[in-house]
C-alpha cells in the first residue's frame, strides 16, 4: 500500500513533550509538542519545528527561553487541554489545572508532575514559509528521581513516558514498552569498542 501524504504521518511513533513559555507580558503557556529531537548525543541542544503562527514560537521569539517538560501517562487529559487554540492573553497552567515548577537557569517555569525538565535558551531560528525550526541550547537538565537511577537511566517500564500514533481522524496516546533485547554501544562498531 502506498499512503497519500495525508496519512504518511502514521507511520512515525512520535515523542509527546509539554513546551512551556512565558510572554513578554508574563503569560504562562504550555503546548504539547511532537515534533521535537535532540540534536545528537549528548543532550546539549534541542530541535523544534513550529507553524509559523504559534504563541509558543512567539514567546521564544520575544524572551529566548522555554522548558520541555517530559509528560507520563496518566497526564493525557491536561495534554489535549494544552493543545486547544486559546488567545495570548489565557494562562494555560491554570485552563489544565498544572502546577509549575521552578526552574534554575530560565525564568519559565517548568511542569510539576512530569518526569524530567530541560530548560532552554534560543540559539537559532531556521524560518521557512510555512513553519520554523528553533535549535535550544539546554542549560539545565533534571529529572524525577523516583523514575531514574543513579546513573540517569530512566526506568520507563515505571516512567511511561507519553508518546503517540497520529491517525487519519486523531492520535493515539503510547507510551514505550520494552522488546526484551537490550544492546551495548560498542555493537555498532564493526571492530569493537571505538574502533
Amino acid at each position: 500500500m502506498k499512503l497519500k501524504p495525508g496519512k504518511r504521518e502514521q507511520i512515525f511513533p512520535l515523542p509527546v513533550a509539554l513546551i512551556s513559555t512565558i510572554s513578554k507580558n508574563g503569560v504562562r503557556n504550555v503546548a504539547p509538542w511532537s515534533n521535537i529531537t535532540p540534536i545528537l548525543r549528548p543532550l546539549e541542544e534541542v530541535i523544534l519545528a513550529s507553524w509559523i503562527k504559534r504563541d509558543t514560537l512567539m514567546n521564544i521569539r520575544e524572551t529566548g527561553e522555554f522548558v520541555i517538560n517530559i509528560p507520563r501517562a496518566g497526564m493525557e487529559e491536561a495534554v489535549m487541554v494544552c493543545s486547544r487554540n486559546y488567545p495570548p492573553e489565557v494562562d494555560e497552567f491554570e485552563m489544565a489545572g498544572l502546577k509549575t515548577r521552578p526552574s534554575e537557569k530560565v525564568k519559565v517555569p517548568g511542569v510539576e508532575g512530569c518526569i524530567a525538565w530541560a530548560e532552554c535558551i534560543l540559539v537559532e531560528e531556521i524560518l521557512r514559509e510555512k513553519f520554523s525550526l528553533i535549535i535550544g541550547k539546554v542549560v539545565n537538565l533534571e529529572v524525577d528521581d523516583d523514575f531514574f537511577d543513579e546513573e540517569g537511566k530512566m526506568d520507563f517500564e515505571k516512567a511511561k513516558p507519553l508518546s503517540c500514533i497520529l491517525g487519519p481522524k486523531g492520535l493515539t496516546f503510547t507510551c514505550p514498552g520494552s522488546t526484551g533485547k537490550s544492546a551495548d554501544y560498542s555493537e555498532m562498531f564493526l571492530g569493537g569498542k571505538g574502533s
